[in-house]
């Protein structure tokens, strides 16, 4: 069965409350629990908590002393939260209002809601804490724990539906990383390997599905970091699971453009927007771009309408676009004063600055994996 079908007949299933999904059959499960326990123990190196970065960044563009900084809201795993980095400068929700703020010119204000350990049913409560923060944007990156835990994927596709409609109603928009590609992680071993990237990779397709569904704009965080990872160990910290400061930095670059666009502030306007055949971006049913997003590393969907209708004989419409990183700004040495109020440290000092060469730039191009 293709992707694209597995990927729809799992949306289908989380929007109708159906049941989980079966991904492999009972002969394996030996080998399976044999592989996962020594993956698990290979894994499980790093301790402690991720950097606080909650707190204002590019303070710099501010004008007037009172005006209200945009408000960035990040749900969702350890990777959301920068699990793997020391400061809190080089967690991916610093790395993006720095970028946020650079681009628009405005204080961003960052609130992390992500969790270690977190899956799909933490969701809910991340949402209430996020809601708190009257955010403007929020990015969601989830899955990996879904599937490592074995949550159902209906299941993780429902809760992550109901999560996007939520911030949605409170005037948030939303983008999602959706579930990385875990068979890239090199100490993971065939079988498992295998069964972990079919599984990730379905479970991304199928969150696609239910985030253009629900109104959002979806990221494929896929491998990203896996055609790196065999020539760049850096890219990985220790556990060689976890990103590190340069992985995480090459995963902001894919998701700054989607987030800015969001909220209408990436460069090009309505002509940004068209597809772009050469990059081979393009309007598909959107199981099908699920489908491909889910094996290409930062391609977003978005919903899309042809002809003024919004849904064709298979399905939604969906906007497949492969879109131009930008570099993101050069990170200050100094550490923040106090880690609740970071801005110094992590924002642009400036416009100049925003707009130098400096950058943590890994990519020019979001077709570039």
């Amino acid at each position: 069965m293709s992707r694209a079908r597995v990927a729809r007949r799992i949306a289908a299933a989380a929007a109708y409350g159906g049941g989980g999904i079966g991904l492999v059959g009972v002969g394996f499960a030996g080998v399976l629990l044999t592989e996962a326990k020594l993956a698990e123990h290979t894994l499980n190196t790093l301790q402690g908590e991720p950097p606080q970065a909650d707190g204002v960044y590019g303070r710099a563009f501010a004008t007037d002393a009172d005006a209200e900084p945009l408000v960035l809201a990040v749900l969702g795993d350890s990777t959301a939260a920068g699990f793997g980095v020391n400061r809190g400068r080089d967690t991916p929700g610093a790395l993006l209002a720095g970028g946020i703020a650079s681009i628009a010119e405005r204080p961003v204000r960052l609130s992390v809601a992500a969790a270690n350990g977190a899956t799909s049913e933490d969701l809910e409560r991340q949402v209430d804490l996020a809601l708190q923060a009257g955010p403007d944007v929020a990015l969601i990156m989830i899955g990996a724990n879904d599937v490592t835990q074995r949550v159902k994927l209906t299941a993780s596709v429902r809760m992550l539906g109901s999560a996007i409609r939520r911030l949605s109603a409170a005037g948030a928009q939303v983008v999602v990383g959706t579930c990385p590609d875990l068979g890239t992680i090199e100490p993971v071993r065939p079988p498992l390997r295998w069964l972990a990237r079919r599984a990730s990779r379905q479970l991304a397709a199928a969150q696609t599905i239910a985030v253009v569904e629900a109104g959002a704009r979806s990221v494929s965080l896929g491998d990203l970091l896996g055609p790196e990872f065999s020539g760049r160990p850096e890219m990985f910290a220790a556990d060689r699971y976890h990103p590190s400061a340069q992985g995480y930095a090459t995963a902001a670059m894919a998701m700054l453009p989607s987030l800015c666009a969001s909220l209408d502030l990436w460069p090009g306007g309505a002509a940004e927007e068209r597809p772009d055949a050469f990059r081979g971006e393009g309007v598909l049913p959107v199981a099908q771009a699920a489908a491909e997003a889910a094996g290409r590393g930062g391609t977003e969907v978005a919903g899309a309408a042809v002809l003024g209708a919004e849904s064709g004989p298979r399905g939604r419409w969906a906007l497949l676009k492969h879109r131009r990183r930008r570099h993101l700004p050069e990170q200050s040495s100094a550490e923040p004063a106090e880690p609740t109020d970071p801005a110094g440290a992590a924002g642009p000092a400036s416009a100049d600055d925003a707009r130098s060469g400096n950058s943590h730039a890994v990519g020019a191009d979001a077709g570039s994996t």
